[in-house]
């Protein structure tokens, strides 16, 4: 019918997918078995860490119910536009490159409500209709679990960099954060490693480290499954700070504790994708 727009068959979809993210060097997707162990925070994070050491990075939030890297990098406002060759990124801090469902919405605290196919549909359309630009690093933040976002993505980019599992300490976490992995391993993506979230709080003006949230599990898993933990990320109150000052926690408070260990994953991440 005239005026009706057509539907792109999905393989279209796929290899146009491929194509566009293709110009990007490193993807990198970040998961978790469960949430509340600050998935979206690793991910915000790193990728400003990555920036900050001179690369050019790219942001997916894929988490299409619970968007939130747009809130944790400050882009308050913000909406995305578009012209003739597709959806335009925004720009973030230090050049980052951020799509998210929340920067299309008429208010942030719209409800996506969208079954499975809706959900796989949007996260394809996105990585083939985005203009993405040519660059190092593409960050890739998931929902919890091992779901149809995950699921897209993996069979949609052939070529991921790898995963970073991200955990918190105590034992229902290392249960439920062990599926996400055997994810990764049966869709042959190589496991980058393994972040604990939260892992310890330090009192100010002191060494000593408190395990607020239990037992530290990470370097446990990281053995079980023969791979490496990238780093331990130690709870911060500036954290909370940043996020009411709409300011990211990195670049508001780079001495913070939590910053430092940031920075340290990504050193790791690199050491690990470009050696």
């Amino acid at each position: 019918m005239s005026g009706t727009r057509q539907i792109q068959p999905v393989f279209t979809l796929l290899n146009k997918a491929r194509d566009r993210v293709g110009k990007i060097r490193h993807k990198i997707m970040v998961l978790s078995g469960k949430g509340g162990v600050g998935k979206s925070f690793i991910s915000s994070m790193l990728a400003l860490a990555l920036a900050e050491k001179g690369y050019k990075v790219s942001i997916l939030d894929a988490d299409i119910h619970g968007s939130s890297i747009p809130t944790i990098l400050g882009l308050h406002g913000m909406r995305h536009f578009a012209d003739e060759e597709g959806i335009l990124p925004v720009e973030g801090p230090l050049g980052v490159q951020v799509v998210a469902i929340n920067l299309m919405l008429d208010s942030p605290d719209a409800p996506v409500v969208w079954r499975g196919p809706l959900k796989s549909r949007a996260i394809t359309e996105l990585l083939a209709k985005v203009k993405w630009p040519e660059g190092d690093f593409l960050v890739i933040d998931l929902p919890p679990g091992t779901g149809d976002e995950a699921i897209t993505v993996v069979q949609t980019i052939r070529d991921l960099s790898g995963a970073v599992i991200v955990t918190a300490p105590n034992i229902l976490s290392e249960v439920i954060v062990s599926k996400a992995i055997n994810f990764v391993v049966k869709n042959n993506v190589k496991l980058l490693g393994i972040v604990e979230n939260m892992s310890y709080f330090k009192c100010p003006g002191s060494d000593v480290e408190y395990n607020l949230l239990g037992r530290s599990t990470g370097e446990e898993l990281a053995k079980k499954y023969q791979t490496k933990l990238l780093a331990r990320i130690p709870l911060d109150p500036l954290i909370g700070r940043a996020l009411e000052e709409g300011v990211p926690y990195l670049l508001a408070y780079p001495e913070g504790e939590a910053a430092k260990a940031i920075r340290s994953l990504a050193e790791e991440i690199l050491r690990i994708v470009q050696p």
